[in-house]
């Protein structure tokens, strides 16, 4: 990311944190806020975020997701784990994004990866 570019996003940012702080519940800029933390690489803000967020939609898959990508971002398998198996129990079905994508990439190497795997495949036979 270029100097600009960490700028710009800065600005995004600082934006969202004063939306939220006006808004404590509005689910959509927490949402950007907590995309724009992790990719500006403040793992522990955008957990927090999701922290609030999975408080705010408990039963929203893509929260649960989101909430286990931030604890495995901060190598915290466990909680990704029981994050990831609540998606499932939601309703996440994305299984080709949530085998690449880059912010579970720590967790995959885990051996609790295994008992998502499992599930997953789980429901792939009860889809078929």
């Amino acid at each position: 990311m270029s100097a600009q570019e960490q700028r710009e996003l800065d600005v995004a940012i600082g934006f969202l944190e004063g939306v939220t702080k006006r808004d404590p519940e509005y689910v959509e800029a927490l949402q950007l806020l907590g995309d724009d933390y992790t990719r500006r690489g403040r793992f522990e803000s955008g957990l927090e975020v999701d922290q609030r967020l999975a408080g705010l939609r408990p039963e929203d898959p893509l929260v649960q997701y989101n909430l286990a990508c931030s604890h495995s971002l901060l190598d915290q398998p466990e909680a990704a784990a029981a994050a990831l198996q609540r998606a499932l129990d939601h309703g996440y079905r994305d299984f080709k994004w949530l085998a690449r994508d880059p912010d579970l990439k720590k967790f995959r190497q885990h051996e609790l990866y295994k008992t998502v795997q499992a599930r997953v495949r789980s429901l792939k036979n009860e889809a078929a």
